[in-house]
């Protein structure tokens, strides 16, 4: 077999293997080809990113939260009680992120904790009324922001998008799971 230098290795060059690090002139014609602005799980991540932006100038001056506390926030608000884990599990966020937007949100009285009896070590969350009150003034201007969204939309279109959302949701969960038993 023939030796590849590795550009990162100022040594003698490596006998090449499948494990050898791939340079680009040995890559396949698609990584020449590959532009960022194309791939989709770029695109969905700079959708989200700016949409996750946008909507938070609804609620973060008046608010004054971030868009992690907007999560739990609304999180709780729309199914009650729940432990952190849940709240992080339902809102894609990691339990430091999740952590520190409830101490946040609990430290502004948005939040309150209760000790699950059955395990010392687990809490519950939810609403205060001040929480309550913030997520029933801040939930029609986010449908609002929504319906302002989805303006550039085609009204016939909107249900195809929906689809598409969910299929593509179901499917990153799929291969999530699926690189995960690897």
């Amino acid at each position: 077999m023939g030796a590849v230098a590795d550009p990162r290795d100022h040594g003698p060059a490596m006998p090449r293997n499948a494990a050898d690090h791939v340079t680009v002139a040995d890559a396949p014609r698609d990584v020449a080809r590959f532009k960022l602005e194309d791939f989709l799980p770029y695109r969905l991540n700079v959708l989200s990113s700016f949409a996750s932006q946008a909507l938070s100038k609804v609620y973060a001056a008046r608010y004054k939260i971030g868009i992690p506390e907007w999560r739990v926030l609304v999180t709780l608000g729309h199914f009650g009680i729940m432990t952190a884990k849940a709240v992080g599990d339902h809102s894609h966020m990691h339990k430091t992120k999740v952590s520190r937007a409830v101490a946040a949100l609990e430290q502004r009285k948005l939040v309150a904790r209760k000790v699950n009896r059955d395990d010392m070590r687990e809490t519950f969350l939810s609403l205060t009324p001040a929480g309550r009150a913030i997520y029933e003034e801040v939930v029609p201007a986010a449908l609002e922001f929504t319906r302002q969204l989805l303006n550039v939309v085609e009204p016939a279109d909107r249900p195809a998008l929906d689809r598409a959302l969910t299929r593509l949701t179901q499917r990153c969960a799929e291969l999530a799971n699926e690189q995960g038993r690897r």
